[in-house]
């Protein structure tokens, strides 16, 4: 049987491991010596940056656009076979680790809100795709993305994350940029629930991938971020809250991944998790995989380390990216190293309007 890999639209939720606190909204990202104070390696490739709706009059236009039956109709994107000699599958089986000390900044609470310490439970639930019914910061961190692709709405997932700039939202690098362009039309819709929005619309003034996504859609490198605009006067992670973020940690940990899958038998209309140990693809990439049989939309949700299913918060540590089409209940997503890192790095010390 021949091996192919298709991509999973929509945002999912992973965190990276810490033991770190939760921090006030309005505290610093992380004690100095960590990934919020320290520029990327200089030997890593800088991120590819795309500005969307950077202007005022711009972000009024898309928040127009985005009517509630528009995100109703939008679709997942389609399936994507990898290339077969070129560098989306780069066809290296190594599970290493890619060099580099491990990273972590601490998640954020919401204006109000006391986030707990972070452990892991020690009974956490095995799901390979479930309705997310336990509430916890997770529930307003998460959520769709919707944008214009090649003429067509669509969807995908996404998580907001402790950042400088409290306006940085970590998701798939398909889910930015496709076929050589970058999406338009991009927003975050933390909290989407059954078409509510409860926390608003937040319109992207920038977006950024890792260079390998950029130049050849390299399935090992599948990561973006984008920078939103204020939403009443108040800045993203100041109104929702965010979770953690970590870069080279260690493989074959316990994840929860989160997302809003569109594709039967889902219709993204929820939020959706699976949780579990993660295990190494072994057939044609570098990336982590799971049990879950989210479908496309999940795509750009978080998975999370250490993740407590009492508070909903964890540190984030990839996203929703592929599957495999003789694998219906793997999901995969990229290693975050140095290149991750450097998008994230980036996204967080970018302004607003």
């Amino acid at each position: 049987m021949r091996r192919t890999a298709h991509l999973v639209p929509i945002l999912t939720l992973v965190a990276g491991s810490t033991l770190l606190p939760a921090a006030a909204a309005h505290s610093a990202v992380a004690p100095t010596g960590t990934a919020a104070g320290t520029a990327a390696a200089p030997s890593t490739p800088q991120p590819v940056e795309e500005e969307a709706a950077d202007t005022r009059s711009e972000q009024r236009v898309v928040q127009r656009y985005w009517t509630e039956a528009k995100m109703e109709a939008a679709q997942p994107l389609d399936a994507l076979s990898p290339k077969k000699n070129g560098m989306r599958l780069t066809g290296g089986t190594s599970a290493s680790q890619p060099a580099g000390a491990p990273v972590s900044i601490p998640p954020t609470a919401a204006d109000g809100d006391t986030a707990a310490p972070l452990r892991a439970d020690a009974a956490a639930r095995a799901s390979s795709g479930s309705p997310w019914t336990r509430g916890g910061a997770v529930t307003s961190t998460a959520g769709r993305v919707f944008f214009t692709y090649q003429g067509r709405n669509a969807s995908c997932s996404g998580n907001a994350v402790t950042s400088e700039n409290r306006s940085t939202v970590i998701t798939a690098g398909h889910c930015v940029k496709m076929g050589g362009a970058f999406h338009s039309n991009w927003v975050f819709v933390p909290g989407y629930d059954s078409g509510s929005r409860p926390h608003g619309t937040w319109v992207a003034t920038t977006l950024y991938t890792t260079p390998q996504w950029n130049n050849s859609e390299d399935i090992n490198h599948d990561m973006a971020a984008a920078v939103v605009a204020p939403l009443n006067g108040r800045r993203l992670t100041d109104v929702v809250g965010g979770q953690g973020v970590a870069f080279n940690q260690a493989r074959r940990q316990q994840m929860h991944s989160f997302g809003y899958p569109a594709a039967a038998p889902y219709d993204g209309s929820k939020l959706i998790y699976c949780s579990g140990r993660a295990f190494d693809d072994f057939l044609m990439t570098r990336d982590l995989g799971l049990s879950c049989n989210m479908t496309g939309g999940s795509s750009g949700g978080p998975w999370f380390l250490s993740f407590n299913e009492s508070t909903g918060l964890g540190t984030q540590n990839s996203v929703n990216s592929f599957k495999y089409n003789f694998a219906a209940n793997w999901m995969f997503g990229p290693y975050f190293g140095p290149e991750a890192r450097a998008v994230y790095q980036a996204a967080q010390t970018t302004g607003t309007p």
